[in-house]
C-alpha cells in the first residue's frame, strides 16, 4: 500500500516573515532534496502558489490531469489541489507562493476581478517570446523577497505581484473571455459556497439560497462561465473533492462517503461509479498502479 500523501502547509519549505515566497524551480528541488522529499510523489497543497517555466520540458500533474511544460507556460495553484512534479529536473523558472488572503485581504473589488479570473484558468500560455517583458517584474519580486527591510514590504510585494498578474493576463495568448462581473462573483462565490459547505448539501437550490440569487440565475452563470449546469458543475466538484480524499489513502470509502455529506456509503459508492465506472477501492488500485508504474 502507498503511503498516505502529505498535505504541504505554507510553512513546509518556508520560513518568511510574510505568507509570500519566491524562488527559483532548481532552489525548490534542492531544497526538497535536502529534506528527502520527493516532489514527484502527490501532494495536497495549502496554500496558493503560481509556476512560471522559462527553459525546458516537462510536465506537471494537477488533480490527475497531466499539463505540458514548455517556455512560456504558467500554472496557477491553488489550495487544496493534489499535485505532482516530475521527478527530474529538466525545466528552469520560478515558483511563487503565497497564502491567498495575502493577496485578497486588501485588494480592491476591480483588481480581485482580475486575480480570480486567473486563479479560475488551469494553464496559461504567454509564449516564449513574452518571457522578457515579465522579467522586470521577476527581479523585483526576488529582490524585494530577499530584502531585510521590512517596512512596507507586504505592501510593495501585494502590488508588485498583482502586476504581474497583469502583465500574465495581458500577454497570454489565449483569449480570456470576460464575463460580467457580478456574474463572474457570483460564479466564485459559489464555488467558495460548496467548498465549505458540501458536506451538508448537495442541492443546488441550498447553495442559491445562500446565495440570495434564483436557481434558474444560478444555472445561467454556471452554463456560461463553467460550460456546465449548476448541478453538473456542484457533481464535478464533488467527484474531484473525492478523488483527492482516495488519492490521500487515509480514509475509507466510509469514511469518506460521510466526510464528504453522502448520507450512507452506498450512495457514494453509487454516485462515484456513475462518473468513473469503477468504485472508490477500484479508483484507488488504479493511483497506486500508477504511482509506482
Amino acid at each position: 500500500m502507498k503511503d498516505s500523501i502529505e498535505n504541504i502547509i505554507f510553512s513546509r519549505f518556508v520560513n518568511q516573515p510574510i505568507p509570500f515566497e519566491f524562488i527559483s524551480i532548481e532552489e525548490l528541488y534542492r531544497r526538497c532534496k535536502e529534506s528527502n522529499y520527493d516532489l514527484s510523489n502527490p501532494h495536497r497543497i495549502k496554500f496558493n502558489a503560481l509556476i512560471l517555466i522559462t527553459e525546458g520540458e516537462s510536465f506537471h500533474t494537477i488533480d490527475f490531469k497531466e499539463e505540458v511544460l514548455s517556455p512560456g507556460v504558467i500554472l496557477p495553484l491553488t489550495k487544496d489541489q493534489v499535485h505532482s512534479f516530475n521527478k527530474d529536473l529538466t525545466v528552469k523558472g520560478y515558483v511563487i507562493s503565497f497564502e491567498e488572503n495575502f493577496i485578497t485581504e486588501n485588494i480592491s473589488e476591480k483588481n480581485l476581478f482580475h486575480f480570480l479570473h486567473i486563479y479560475h484558468t488551469p494553464s496559461i500560455l504567454i509564449g516564449k517570446e513574452n518571457i522578457a517583458t515579465l522579467k522586470p517584474l521577476l527581479q523585483l519580486l526576488e529582490n524585494l523577497h530577499l530584502e531585510s527591510n521590512d517596512i512596507m514590504k507586504a505592501e510593495i510585494i501585494n502590488s508588485v505581484f498583482i502586476a504581474l498578474l497583469f502583465q500574465i493576463k495581458r500577454l497570454s495568448i489565449y483569449q480570456h473571455k470576460t464575463f460580467e462581473s457580478k456574474r463572474f462573483k457570483d460564479f466564485i462565490q459559489f464555488k467558495h459556497l460548496i467548498t465549505k459547505h458540501y458536506h451538508e448539501s448537495h442541492n443546488v437550490k441550498d447553495y442559491a439560497k445562500k446565495l440570495t440569487v434564483s436557481y434558474k440565475y444560478l444555472n445561467d452563470i454556471c452554463k456560461q462561465i463553467g460550460h456546465k449546469t449548476a448541478k453538473a458543475f456542484l457533481d464535478s466538484w464533488l467527484l474531484l473533492e473525492a478523488k483527492r480524499n482516495i488519492s490521500e489513502n487515509k480514509y475509507t470509502s466510509q469514511e469518506i462517503a460521510y466526510k464528504m455529506g453522502f448520507k450512507e456509503p452506498s450512495n457514494f459508492i453509487r454516485f462515484f461509479k456513475k462518473f468513473t465506472n469503477l468504485t472508490p477501492n477500484q479508483f484507488q488500485q488504479k493511483l497506486e498502479k500508477t504511482t509506482h508504474s
